[in-house]
């Protein structure tokens, strides 16, 4: 070409910017870009906008990579918006005076926030949430309020109102429809979401229509209802839904639709072949999509689009529309919606799971003819998203009882999943960057055998991540097929899995990692390997884990012995066995708290959490712990954290058995057990499970015939329930079975493997383990038994070893030279405690600093 292709984007925002990292300008030399951008900064990630409130700034949030626009053929005006643009002459007027010139113009102007025509809707302290500059806005009038009312129940409303709470205002939610998320959620699922909401501190009015806001009497303004109710708030923040941007469409005599919209066909071309829209601004088959991962497809569309027409080519990039399913977390509440939701298909049919005392309440709607899934509805769990998904976009065939997809599984029985061999290989595995499983498998074959080298030509998992797992899998499974052997190597010092090094530390008698490095490894060793061996020789010879032979290798964690907190600090946590303590117990946990300032919160394993330590107190506070009976509750290790009980039989009218007593029994024949992964128990005195050990690695349960032992489950991020590997256990047998079962998952587990995953990735599954467990199949039972016997009968309290070793206790000071402690650990008083200071508070800008002194 003799002069370049002139491209000319209206908008950077979220879509705006995919679509020129979609053109690849480093490699197409003869594009030329300029983009009109109406805010004062690049592209950010308005999907985690309320993360703002949480103390991330602009810069935190942009998308821009550093060195971006240091292109030659790539130009950002920032505070610059179209006004007009003259189709025949083919230039854009900016707001700034000048007319730019384009070959090819693409509308990525987004949508505005739908503001209902109140009386009062321009009011001070009324706002809307969609900029940061909104948001800062909002900040500001949010430090002199109290109350603060967000309209509109739906995604974005939700994810404001936990806006407001971070700026800890009495929040309120005012909804037009029946019931929060009417979009995404039936019925079912916006009673247990608005549950969880209201406990959350939001009250949620439903079927409210506002009138007019007018000034209040107690507050700000006041909301009148068409009921004759009302709501009076200092703030109001309008998030009722959205309205494409088409304005500047519409003057210029583009095609939009009759309720708004550009109008585009399959390549995102307007009715003028040289002009595109995409994301929230663009109009396809009648729909406008509101979410971002359609929008980056239109801007993968569009971009290919514009490269193959430069390039002479046919036009094969099509958009087909956009599965709109999305699981997100709302005020720390798991929701996600897929495909048809409501059952609006003919014939079809549901499937309906809630547990009212967890707040979880799941759906699936499946075919007339049973065998595909169409849809489905989570909230307060959803793990199974991600299969659930895989099954609906894939056509895949459910199981004979589709209804075991979502149901809990409390039979012993492994729930109903989905290998990766059953998706097809045009199955999208990552969709921020469209990458199939073909394109997985196929960069494999070429050699990409490492997450590394297939994230760096698939793309995959280069964005969200939330596809990494699967990608890992996929990656696994085809090496295997392909005859080639799987990596899994600790890191590069050591040419082995943490089972091998395992087996070499207790065949080899070794002692040290020195020892160890010289007999199997290589070099120095790293921050992967040494955690690792220092977890491994704990497990196999109960050595105090600071000892000169061991500090070195540990993480922060427990190289200090205590949790790191965000501002430096460290949490204490003394052990209170099955969750009993005496009163005289509270009263020294206060006293020491009292004295030396320090945050106190009860734990979800029934502790007291002591926050806000500094490095040079933790000596002197465990100090006073230890002479008031207490010890290490080893809650910075990878190692028995809790055994949860409830009152059992000693006081509650239901219970069958003294839960307290042996969970009191199991927590001191166990604690300091170094495993791969923190590890939990759970005892309850009757099948009514007040201790929730279904959701533990080691559940018991009691019935009229014994203890249930249940295993491998876990809370955190996956959620998984715990599986039945015996029953009607008298506490003698129940014991031996979990000293194996420890122990094994201590030989054979991977590197900071959860026992869920563990389980999981055993070959032969739960049957394999009970034969191992309980029937000793593989010979090694007394063996197990006895290697958990010698860490019982060697332990002894972390924080009696560390306060007594004057070598040890030096260690604990923030400077190696001085003993002045940290200026930088400041804190601010809330709720009548004291919590980190934010960056601001640092300044003194919004509230006084206090000195916590000891």
């Amino acid at each position: 070409m003799n002069h370049p292709v002139k491209i000319v984007v209206l908008g950077h925002g979220m879509v705006g910017h995919k679509f020129i990292e979609r053109l690849a300008l480093e490699n197409a030399p003869h594009l030329s870009v300029t983009v009109l951008c109406e805010e004062p900064r690049p592209a950010y990630d308005r999907v985690h906008l309320s993360e703002f409130f949480n103390g991330k700034s602009a810069e935190d949030l942009s998308l821009v990579a550093p060195g971006f626009f240091d292109k030659g053929n790539v130009v950002l005006k920032l505070n610059a918006r179209a006004i007009a643009i003259d189709r025949a002459a083919k230039t854009v007027t900016a707001s700034t005076g000048e007319v730019l010139s384009y070959d090819k113009l693409v509308f990525a102007t987004g949508s505005t926030p739908f503001v209902p025509p109140l009386p009062g809707k321009e009011r001070d302290g009324c706002f809307v949430y969609r900029t940061i500059e909104d948001l800062e806005a909002m900040l500001a009038w949010g430090a002199k309020s109290t109350t603060g009312v967000v309209i509109g129940g739906g995604l974005l409303g939700l994810e404001c109102a936990k806006a407001l709470r971070d700026l800890k205002l009495d929040t309120h939610v005012v909804e037009f429809a029946p019931r929060l998320m009417a979009v995404q959620v039936d019925e079912g699922g916006a009673r247990v979401l608005r549950r969880k909401i209201e406990e959350l501190g939001v009250t949620v009015h439903t079927q409210k229509n506002t009138l007019a806001i007018v000034d209040g009497e107690a507050a700000t303004h006041r909301m009148q209802f068409a009921d004759g109710s009302h709501l009076e708030a200092d703030m109001i923040v309008f998030s009722a839904g959205i309205r494409p941007r088409d304005e500047l469409a519409r003057a210029c005599g583009l095609d939009v639709g009759p309720r708004g919209g550009i109008a585009i066909d399959d390549s995102c071309v307007t009715s003028d072949p040289d002009i595109y829209a995409i994301g929230e601004c663009a109009l396809w088959g009648g729909l406008i999509f509101g979410l971002v991962a359609p929008g980056y497809e239109m801007a993968r569309i569009a971009a290919r689009h514009v490269l193959q027409e430069e390039e002479g080519e046919a036009g094969e990039a099509t958009f087909k529309g956009a599965d709109m399913s999305t699981k997100l977390k709302l005020m720390g509440v798991d929701v996600a919606s897929l495909g048809d939701p409501h059952g609006n298909a003919p014939g079809s049919r549901s499937y309906q799971f809630m547990d009212e005392r967890k707040q979880i309440y799941k759906k699936i709607v499946v075919s007339d003819c049973g065998k595909y899934l169409l849809g489905g509805v989570m909230v307060g769990d959803a793990s199974e998203y991600g299969t659930l998904l895989q099954m609906m976009l894939n056509k895949i065939e459910l199981p004979a009882s589709p209804e075991f997809l979502i149901l809990p599984q409390a039979d012993g029985q492994q729930k109903v999943g989905l290998g990766v061999d059953a998706l097809p290989e045009s199955a999208q595995i990552c969709s921020c960057n469209d990458v199939s499983k073909g394109a997985l498998c196929a960069a494999v074959a070429d050699g990409a055998t490492t997450i590394g080298a297939l994230k760096s030509c698939t793309k995959a998992g280069t964005a969200c991540g939330g596809c990494v797992p699967l990608v890992t899998q996929i990656m696994k499974a085809e090496m295997q097929k392909q005859g080639l052997m799987v990596n899994n190597h600790v890191c590069e010092h050591f040419a082995y899995s943490r089972q091998e090094l395992h087996h070499l530390v207790r065949v080899g008698k070794i002692r040290s990692f020195g020892a160890l490095l010289s007999a199997h490894g290589q070099g120095l060793g790293c921050d992967v390997c040494k955690p690792v061996a220092a977890n491994i020789l704990a497990s196999c010879w109960n050595d105090f884990v600071l000892s000169p032979v061991h500090a070195s290798l540990q993480d922060s964690n427990d190289y200090f012995l205590g949790n790191i907190q965000k501002d430096g600090t460290y949490s204490v946590v003394p052990r209170m066995p099955g969750g009993e303590v005496t009163a005289d117990g509270l009263i020294a946990v206060g006293t020491v708290a009292k004295k030396y300032g320090l945050y106190t919160k009860i734990t979800g394993g029934q502790r007291v959490d002591l926050f806000g330590a500094r490095v040079d107190q933790l000596p002197a506070i465990w100090e006073e712990l230890i002479a008031a009976g207490f010890e290490s509750g080893h809650a910075y290790g990878k190692s028995l954290r809790t055994v949860k009980s409830c009152v059992g039989s000693t006081w509650c009218r239901y219970g069958v058995a003294d839960s307290v007593g042996f969970a009191i029994q199991l927590e001191n024949r166990y604690k300091g057990l170094r495993t791969p992964h923190k590890i939990k128990f759970g005892v309850s005195g009757c099948t009514r499970e007040c201790a929730e050990a279904q959701g533990k690695d080691i559940g018991l349960i009691a019935t009229e015939k014994g203890w249930n032992l249940y295993v491998c489950g876990n809370g955190g991020m996956k959620p998984r329930h715990a599986e039945l590997l015996a029953a009607d256990l008298d506490e003698a047998t129940l014991v031996r079975y979990v000293d194996r079962f420890l122990m094994f998952y201590v030989r054979t587990a991977d590197r900071l493997q959860r026992t869920s995953v563990w389980r999981d990735n055993l070959e032969g599954g739960l049957d394999y383990l009970k034969r191992v467990i309980l029937d000793d199949s593989l010979g090694i039972a007394h063996e197990l038994e006895a290697d958990m016997q010698h860490v019982v009968d060697t332990y002894a309290c972390e924080w009696q070893e560390a306060v007594s070793n004057p070598a040890v206790r030096q260690r604990f000071r923030h400077f190696v030279n001085s003993e002045k402690h940290d200026e930088n650990v400041v804190f601010v008083e809330e709720r009548g405690q004291i919590r980190p200071a934010t960056p601001d508070e640092r300044r003194g800008t919004v509230i006084p600093i206090l000195a916590v002194e000891a």
